[in-house]
């Protein structure tokens, strides 16, 4: 693929409880949800207002059976849907559900050579966000892969979707690679510390004030496991559990008086991820990865 148009399409939680994640996520960001099920398919729409954001469905049984937990899944929509498994195949990547039709468009949920999970989108029956609206509350703002090795990934991400590398402009940051999709700066890429037990998709939430987010995700029985910590852009940043342990990040402004009476960051984890378990504590001023976009 020549160019950089292969961006992020769609977003979608897999859950083993329904009832609970629309609750969650209906009080941290505001969403509500709307039934989008067709016949054989039980499937609904997270929106904010009249615009879709992401959709929302029960971790298939056998997921389950075969070790899958609570995810967020972030769709790359792409034209030709074979070419793109041909392309990931050719390169290492694995694919866990082929090219299947869907209520949604054609998908098909992969794996690059890190193992990180992602998912592939073609013929899409839901309408896109629109790249230039990144900034929008409610919404996924950044893109992020913990990686293995952050090169290696870089170059398969590259080779498959033509995604391109961004120079930063912040000092230390080049094991923090910003890469551009659909012609705009969407994430970035870095190695994942020693506690992350695999590589994954790290997916983040603009809100209009963390703190206040912070207060609704602990309320609805979620679990802030890193920050906040400020970015070199002066946002915030925290990352999350929900009630069914799928991770999430959140990103926005904090007040004055807020960062006054914080106290150190600390990062506290207890995760299973296909298999794999860990768990422990750290303290921390200084976000991991995130070294982050500039004109953000």
């Amino acid at each position: 693929m020549a160019d950089d148009g292969a961006s992020f399409a769609w977003y979608e939680l897999l859950t083993t409880d329904v009832g609970g994640a629309s609750a969650f996520y209906g009080s941290v960001l505001g969403w509500v949800t709307k039934d989008a099920s067709t016949p054989g398919i039980s499937y609904k729409l997270f929106m904010s207002g009249e615009l879709t954001r992401s959709g929302l469905m029960e971790l298939p049984e056998e997921g389950i059976r075969q070790g899958a937990t609570p995810r967020w899944i972030g769709y790359v929509g792409v034209d030709d849907m074979d070419l793109a498994v041909r392309r990931m195949r050719e390169r290492g990547g694995a694919v866990y559900v082929p090219p299947t039709g869907t209520n949604i468009g054609r998908i098909s949920i992969v794996a690059d050579p890190q193992r990180a999970t992602f998912g592939l989108l073609s013929g899409s029956r839901i309408a896109r966000p629109a790249v230039e609206g990144l900034d929008a509350p409610g919404r996924v703002g950044w893109h992020e892969l913990l990686a293995a090795d952050w090169r290696k990934a870089f170059g398969f991400y590259s080779e498959v979707f033509g995604w391109r590398q961004v120079d930063s402009d912040v000092a230390g940051a080049e094991s923090y690679q910003l890469f551009s999709a659909g012609g705009q700066i969407i994430g970035g890429i870095f190695n994942k510390r020693p506690l992350e037990p695999i590589a994954f998709w790290l997916y983040y939430f603009n809100v209009d004030d963390v703190d206040a987010a912070i207060v609704r995700v602990r309320a609805g029985g979620g679990r802030v496991y890193e920050g906040p910590l400020e970015l070199p852009n002066g946002s915030w940043i925290v990352r999350c559990l929900d009630p069914q342990g799928a991770t999430f990040a959140l990103e926005g402004a904090r007040s004055s008086d807020s960062i006054a009476k914080a106290p150190a960051a600390e990062y506290r984890w207890t995760t299973t991820w296909d298999g794999f378990t860990s768990q422990g504590r750290w303290r921390s001023g200084q976000p991991g990865g995130k070294g982050r976009r500039p004109g953000k």
